[in-house]
């Protein structure tokens, strides 16, 4: 399998599904795989045919983390510069992708272990099968669950699911993950994608702008005073009006309040429709 290969990707109706794709491996995440990620998300984060990006995973798993092999074993062979060139690689993308600049979801099909966590917190959302199954491996082969693995589940689990889970190494299902916050809800493995394809195309109903703005901020003022998260929502509010050509915050109070076409606590204004509205280029 070539370097191009072990990721794999399509955009359809503006959605963009891209895939880890070792499937013999079940999607462990060697170097190679974590250097074409990075150059997928470069190609497909400015594209104008892209609207959402899903990540998920060919074949019976989402990722079974970092590949013990080529990750650890053979990177540790070369030196202490290999190890930091291929931790760069792989949390590099994980943090690009927290940031971002299309809604991204994860849409978890089979095993999410050990360093899987690692790009499922990077999605703004993340819908499971029942049937997959979650776990932190690491524990079990010796070594603390790394890589900001236990960052993970203490921001997103209870102090008590989070103990449980990195100090067992016990595996969950979809339910319960979701059951835990894990992930926002699983479904059936039959209906998963039918089920991310809507939530998708609710995102792609939303303004851009504003979609970018607000998974920011969920992220930035979780570490906030209060006073600087409302300093700073303020400042960011100011900043999507700027960068929004549509002005989209003029068009949405002015079809709610001049045409009542809509109501904003029920669904979207027509993004369509922006451009042509009165004071508009």
């Amino acid at each position: 399998m070539s370097e191009q290969d072990v990721v794999s990707y399509r955009v359809e109706n503006r959605i963009a599904w891209v895939s880890f794709n070792r499937p013999e491996k079940r999607n462990c995440m060697s170097p190679t795989l974590n250097r074409r990620m990075m150059e997928v998300l470069d190609a497909l984060e400015y594209s104008d045919d892209v609207g959402v990006l899903v990540l998920t995973g060919e074949g019976s798993a989402w990722s079974a983390g970092m590949d013990l092999k080529e990750y650890f074993r053979e990177t540790e062979a070369k030196g202490l510069g290999a190890v930091r060139q291929s931790q760069r690689e792989a949390y590099g993308w994980w943090r690009r992708l927290r940031w971002y600049q299309k809604p991204t979801i994860a849409m978890v099909n089979g095993w999410c272990f050990g360093g899987g966590y690692g790009p499922l917190f990077a999605c703004d959302l993340a819908i499971a099968a029942d049937e997959a199954e979650f776990g932190l491996s690491e524990i079990n082969w010796g070594i603390l669950p790394g890589g900001g693995a236990t960052k993970v589940v203490v921001d997103l689990l209870s102090m008590r699911d989070a103990m449980y889970h990195a100090l067992t190494g016990e595996r969950i299902d979809g339910k319960t993950a979701a059951a835990w916050k894990l992930v926002n809800e699983s479904v059936p493995r039959a209906r998963l994608e039918e089920r991310v394809t809507e939530l998708a195309n609710v995102l792609l109903g939303k303004n851009p702008v504003a979609i970018k703005a607000a998974k920011d901020a969920v992220r930035r003022v979780k570490e906030m005073t209060y006073d600087n998260a409302e300093d700073y929502l303020v400042r960011a509010q100011e900043a999507a009006n700027f960068h929004d050509k549509t002005d989209g915050r003029k068009e949405g109070i002015r079809q709610f309040i001049d045409e009542k076409s809509y109501k904003p606590g029920l669904a979207s204004y027509d993004l369509s429709r922006a451009a042509s509205a009165p004071g508009h280029d």
